[in-house]
């Protein structure tokens, strides 16, 4: 069953924006757009709908006065070029604050959140088993799904990253902090200032090093103790 979108906003550029980013989201549907706050209100009040995109700036009826017409227990998401109303939102209890324009990661971010919520609204145990988490990275204008498990190691370059599984190797435009944020802590260990690595992929430790498959990745002396700890426990 696919989580079910509408997107409101009198600006057809920002509406496309989002239609784009969702195409990489098998999960999600986008049943209806709207720029008049009045027909996308009768819409949610009369359509199951998990999840509402919504512009503050409407004419007819702002976005805060949308949201206290909506009958239902929808989840609204703000977006809008205005920081200020962030508070102001939350007092709504929207589910995310969206500042235009949108980058893709941040999106990703509100994503994850809606599928959270909805999973625990319709009691759906997410499924954690090796190979069903994932992860997605921007690659030559692709969003790209990597399975979790697969991962060997990221390696930071600078300004991009490495992303190495078995098969292949995957760069893209981001921090290695930022990615390792989305890895599970209890599976993945940054060893030196530029790697991350799989724990369950060390194949041997030796000197200030650690051997995953054919990689001989070295550990930084600020993070050896911890390493050991962690790898050896």
């Amino acid at each position: 069953m696919k989580i079910k979108c509408v997107l409101i906003d009198d600006e057809p550029l920002a509406i496309k924006v989002l239609q784009n980013y969702f195409t990489n989201f098998t999960d999600f549907e986008v049943i209806a757009t709207f720029n008049n706050s009045l027909e996308a209100l009768d819409f949610i009040n009369s359509t199951p709908v998990d999840a509402v995109f919504l512009d503050i700036n409407m004419p007819m009826m702002t976005g805060f006065e949308l949201i206290s017409l909506i009958e239902s227990k929808t989840k609204v998401i703000i977006t809008t070029a205005f920081r200020e109303f962030a508070a102001e939102s939350y007092d709504l209890d929207v589910l995310d604050y969206l500042v235009k324009p949108i980058p893709l990661p941040r999106f990703i971010k509100c994503i994850n959140k809606i599928t959270t919520e909805y999973n625990f609204k319709n009691n759906i145990k997410v499924e954690t088993a090796k190979g069903d988490s994932h992860i997605f990275i921007k690659v030559d204008k692709k969003m790209m799904k990597i399975n979790i498990e697969e991962i060997l190691f990221v390696e930071g370059m600078k300004e991009y990253i490495k992303v190495v599984t078995p098969d292949k190797t995957y760069i893209t435009h981001k921090s290695l902090t930022s990615l390792s944020e989305e890895l599970p802590a209890d599976r993945f260990l940054r060893i030196h200032k530029s790697y991350v690595i799989a724990l369950n992929k060390v194949k041997s430790i030796e000197g200030n090093r650690v051997q995953i498959q054919s990689h001989n990745i070295p550990i930084g002396r600020n993070y050896s103790k911890d390493v050991k700890n962690k790898i050896l426990e």
